[in-house]
């Protein structure tokens, strides 16, 4: 079972780690997106990119993460709110999909929607992050697979 020599990088990265650089990505783009022409071909490129990387996200947090720290703590309330924040997200991102950028609504569908990931990212890692390194959730091991589980599904 010498499934440690499987890293390319050498340097596996824990589950937190690794949704913390999604959210400082999907961050920037939120940004970016904010100073550009919205119905320009580069804002609607980085808007589908965005959602892209976003679905891929919030699948492995709720396949994965979230029910390993769900396991491990006592924070029903808590992990309840992200996925119905996850659900919110989604719903937008569903609405963008069948948008065309030259939309009157689409700019500020995104703009919403990077508004509401803002808010989810802030709750995850000033809390959920926190109590799940509390609890002793195994995170490099859930690392090795948010990361096997991205690299199966193109991210």
């Amino acid at each position: 079972m010498a499934k440690r020599k499987g890293s390319k990088r050498g340097n596996r990265m824990d589950a937190i780690q690794l949704l913390k650089q999604d959210h400082q990505k999907a961050k920037k783009a939120f940004k970016q997106f904010e100073k550009m022409d919205h119905e320009s071909a580069r804002a609607r490129e980085l808007a589908e990119r965005t959602i892209a990387d976003l679905k891929l996200h919030t699948a492995v947090e709720e396949e994965i993460f979230y029910p390993a720290v769900r396991e491990a703590t006592d924070e029903e309330d808590l992990m309840n709110e992200a996925e119905v924040e996850h659900k919110s997200a989604k719903q937008l991102i569903q609405d963008l999909e069948r948008m065309q950028s030259s939309d009157p609504m689409y700019a500020a569908t995104f703009t919403v929607l990077g508004e509401y990931i803002d808010h989810h990212v802030e709750e995850e890692e000033g809390e959920m992050f926190k109590k799940a390194r509390k609890a002793k959730v195994d995170l490099r091991a859930l690392g090795e697979q948010i990361a096997a589980r991205k690299a199966a599904r193109g991210g």
